[in-house]
């Protein structure tokens, strides 16, 4: 449930931060039919997205044993992708996402085009909703409780609007920076889990035959139905029994993961970025 938490929140905040940056950009300049069309874009980016993951899941159920297994590692793989670049684009622009997004509205509305400002609304809430469609496909599999899986997901998306409309209206501050380096971190722990997943899964497939020796034996501390299977299963993905190639595979991703995600950044001279982000409220 708490992976599938964080990865909505997440993806929702990044989502309704950019469409609220613009929606009240376009409130402020009065361009009033321009909102409506970027909300119309916005529900054809949803529903895309939701028929996305619905296809993913049901693919996912309904293939011979040998193919789910290679479905789900691809799918855990092209996950723990998306959720990289994600951690280190947020990582490198979280700072002046505001400003950007200001600066790009301004441009399009001067110049007229605003189909561009419809566009910004559609791509945001379609690249994201894609990554959490993906994301969440692949939990759901590597999971052993699916409700309590979609429970998460549905309340990190209440979560996330419920932010963003907050921005929105101008009564609430957000350091991004701070919030994408916490979230960045979980997403980190959670990526790592399923790079052992994917191990698994592909030693399943017959993709994967190598390094199947048994590294640990934490079964009496990972006991199955405990709060510490919650943890280290639900949330870190790491089983009981892992195997050399699954420890390797964490390994080797959550230790340059880390390491990248709270290396100091060096500060320019010349850039002089705000961490809060707040809207201006509507017009």
């Amino acid at each position: 449930m708490l992976p599938t938490f964080v990865v909505m929140l997440r993806e929702g905040v990044e989502a309704t931060l950019i469409v609220g940056i613009v929606a009240a950009f376009l409130s402020t300049q009065g361009a009033r039919r321009a909102l409506r069309q970027m909300w119309l874009g916005v529900a054809a980016a949803t529903a895309l997205c939701l028929a996305v993951g619905v296809t993913l899941h049901v693919l996912s159920q309904d293939l011979p044993q040998r193919q789910q297994e290679m479905l789900e590692t691809v799918v855990g793989l092209i996950a723990v992708a998306m959720v990289t670049y994600m951690v280190v684009f947020m990582k490198r622009h979280a700072r002046s996402l505001s400003g950007t997004l200001r600066r790009s509205a301004g441009s399009a509305l001067a110049s007229g085009s605003q189909w561009a400002l419809v566009a910004m609304g559609f791509l945001a809430v379609l690249r994201e909703g894609f990554e959490s469609a993906v994301f969440l496909t692949a939990l759901l599999n590597a999971s052993e409780n699916q409700t309590a899986g979609l429970t998460g997901a549905i309340l990190g998306l209440a979560a996330a609007v419920g932010i963003g409309y907050a921005i929105y209206r101008g009564g609430v501050k957000l350091n991004l920076s701070k919030f994408f380096a916490v979230t960045g971190a979980m997403l980190v722990l959670v990526s790592a889990g399923l790079v052992m997943t994917a191990a698994h899964t592909a030693h399943e497939a017959g993709w994967l035959l190598f390094g199947q020796a048994q590294a640990l034996d934490l079964s009496a501390l990972i006991r199955p139905g405990s709060v510490q299977a919650s943890l280290f299963t639900g949330v870190l993905g790491i089983q009981p029994r892992p195997v050399v190639i699954e420890v390797i595979g964490w390994l080797a991703y959550l230790v340059p993961m880390t390491c990248y995600l709270f290396w100091p950044r060096r500060r320019t001279p010349a850039a002089q970025p705000t961490a809060a982000t707040s809207l201006p409220a509507k017009a």
